[in-house]
């Protein structure tokens, strides 16, 4: 029998005879590539392995009872996605949450959709599909795109067209690899956010990063401070030629400023020199504000 005939017979039968067929089973022939099976089975969950080249490393306990919860009285709504092994054995590709909380909920059987798929295509399948939740944190990001273009031979022009991303917003995530272990860390566990990250990846010195990174945390550093503080620690030569450059006012005035802000209702600053000269800068909005304190100074 020809190979066009064969597969039109094994077609005509459904999809039990396709999945239980020789010519689907990978462990019988090699057909392994972009081949999808075409619809979606109900299968034992049992017969499901977890997936090897899963990216999440961590799953919220509370919000998998949450989800399992809803199947058992709902259902699984969106089904998993398992490539064949073999005969009715199945490795997960994507949807390992919903897998463990059906676990959890007691159910014996799972919607899926069946697809056969090498190792690398496998890997880039789960890779991708994870990618696109919205409850992977950064550093899970980050190794999942540096597991494409490693294990996949993506490059990152290639990787960007795949995920729809700026090739500069992979590059950012890519670097947050590059960071120490305790930075890593403490961005997982949403300590400090992207912002303080990028701003810490900028200075050279590890042991001024983990100091820095300790102050953010105990002082509740935002990203704006920490920024301020990345160019005071890269450039300290700069930084301490204006501070010595800034002459202090002598102590009868140090309340003027406020004072003078009180009563015109607007920032100003006093500015002076060491022989007594200077300036006072009175901030004003518009034509009108400006109006509002001439009237007062009058």
């Amino acid at each position: 029998m020809s190979s066009n005939k064969r597969k039109k017979s094994v077609l005509g039968r459904g999809l039990k005879a396709i999945l239980q067929s020789p010519e689907t089973d990978i462990t019988a022939v090699d057909i392994s590539g972009d081949y999808v099976a075409g619809a979606i089975a109900e299968l034992d969950i049992d017969r499901i392995e977890t997936n090897p080249f899963q990216p999440r490393s961590n799953f919220d306990e509370s919000l998998l009872k949450e989800l399992a919860d809803s199947i058992v009285t709902q259902g699984v709504i969106q089904p998993v996605t398992v490539r064949k092994l073999g005969f009715e054995k199945y490795q997960l590709i994507a949807g390992e949450r919903r897998l463990r909380a059906s676990k959890l909920a007691g159910i014996k059987s799972i919607p899926a959709f069946i697809r056969v798929a090498n190792d690398e295509q496998m890997l880039e399948l789960a890779l991708i599909e994870n990618i696109h939740r919205h409850d992977l944190n950064a550093i899970e990001v980050s190794i999942s795109y540096a597991r494409l273009i490693d294990e996949c031979k993506l490059t990152q022009e290639k990787l960007s067209e795949r995920l729809g991303k700026s090739r500069s917003a992979i590059t950012n995530f890519l670097r947050l690899l590059k960071l120490p272990p305790e930075i890593q860390i403490a961005l997982r566990d949403d300590v400090i956010s992207m912002g303080h990250a990028r701003a810490l990846i900028t200075i050279k010195e590890e042991e001024a990063q983990i100091k820095l990174l300790k102050k953010i945390i105990t002082e509740s550093l935002n990203v704006r401070q920490v920024e301020d503080l990345v160019r005071q620690i890269n450039s300290p030569k700069a930084t301490k030629a204006k501070s010595t450059s800034k002459i202090s006012l002598p102590e009868k005035y140090n309340q003027t400023p406020a004072e003078l802000s009180l009563k015109l209702s607007s920032k100003v600053s006093l500015r002076r020199s060491n022989k007594g000269q200077g300036s006072i800068v009175i901030s004003f909005n518009n034509d009108d504000d400006l109006d509002r304190i001439l009237n007062i100074i009058k």
